[in-house]
């Protein structure tokens, strides 16, 4: 079942972080910003002591989980009340307001999965409150490939794509130490990743032709096995098979002259061996605008690139221009998904 319109949903995260300032920013400049219709899930409460303390000039209205929200959003927030058991201190996680981060991730989720929303966006989490309180899994992507899984009975493989208008980046590997990095990769791994890119792309991006560039190892990719021979006995054999199925990969290219304006108008992804060979760039291009995207689910969902914030949280100077870049990538990926849907 599809929304007769796009709509988002975003889930609060770390009450005790930036994300409820970014979301209450984020629907401030909603209309500037042209943003996709969305509600809120987190406790009323949280929201309207923030809205007092930083003397904005909001207004929040509870609703209920299927209730219309494209005319109230134009004039309130729409928050979905998930009471807290705790008051929450700006910059203190409380353990016992951890099931709240966690019930709102999963009931987004779900709605989404039932069709009630068509993308869900998430606001920063702090992982240690959560894993104090028995989360199992290292973040957002994990678990809602586990939720996805349970839902549809089938096994997903989620893949994290951190974008930005000048460059999007898909890492191979992705929170593992660097020594860890060479034993994780494999030619099956590269390919399953680049095609599930590929076809994000394709589906959620519009793109009809997507370009890859993959990316080589070692430096100088490698100097014909002088710096190492990761290329040629798998990240070679990957690009010829994306090739052979016809998906257009060129590769391995040194990452030191992958990411200048130049060679970025060659592709339309960077396929990266490790975490910080794609995070890097992305963040010197656009440290602040930079969306993460969670590809090869069948939800949409997108995170503001950057944590909770702990240090600055409660005294109104976070920058939410990541949160307003999420919820616009994941509105436009929407409205792509509709209209395929009608055609």
């Amino acid at each position: 079942m599809a929304p007769r319109a796009p709509r988002l949903v975003i889930t609060c995260g770390e009450l005790a972080g930036i994300g409820p300032e970014l979301i209450l920013k984020a629907w401030w400049r909603r209309k500037e910003e042209n943003l996709t219709p969305f509600s809120v899930l987190g406790p009323v409460s949280v929201f309207k002591k923030l809205i007092h303390e930083l003397d904005m000039p909001i207004s929040v209205q509870p609703i209920d989980a299927n209730e219309e929200i494209e005319s109230l959003f134009q004039t309130a927030l729409p928050v979905i009340d998930l009471p807290v058991s705790h008051p929450v201190s700006a910059g203190t996680p409380d353990r016992a307001n951890a099931h709240v981060v966690i019930r709102a991730i999963t009931k987004a989720a779900e709605m989404v999965l039932a069709g009630e929303y068509a993308g869900m966006v998430t606001a920063p989490i702090q992982k240690s409150a959560l894993y104090d309180d028995g989360f199992l899994f290292p973040g957002h992507t994990e678990y809602l490939g586990k939720l996805c899984a349970d839902q549809t009975g089938e096994a997903e493989q989620p893949v994290m794509m951190l974008a930005c208008p000048e460059l999007r980046v898909v890492p191979v590997t992705i929170h593992i130490p660097l020594e860890k990095v060479p034993h994780n990769l494999s030619c099956k791994e590269i390919v399953d990743v680049a095609k599930i890119t590929a076809q994000a792309l394709n589906k959620d991006f519009g793109i009809a032709q997507p370009r890859l560039a993959i990316a080589a190892l070692n430096p100088h990719a490698g100097e014909d096995g002088n710096m190492g021979n990761e290329e040629a006995l798998y990240i070679r054999p990957a690009i010829d098979q994306l090739n052979a199925e016809g998906i257009m990969a060129t590769g391995p290219h040194a990452a030191d002259t992958l990411f200048h304006d130049n060679a970025r108008r060659d592709y339309d992804a960077a396929i990266c061996m490790y975490h910080d060979q794609a995070l890097i760039p992305l963040k010197t291009i656009d440290f602040y605008g930079g969306v993460n995207v969670t590809l090869g689910l069948p939800i949409i969902r997108t995170s503001p690139d950057h944590g909770t914030a702990l240090g600055i949280a409660g005294r109104g100077i976070a920058e939410p221009r990541s949160m307003i870049e999420a919820i616009k990538v994941a509105g436009r990926m929407a409205q792509y998904r509709h209209q395929n849907s009608q055609s």
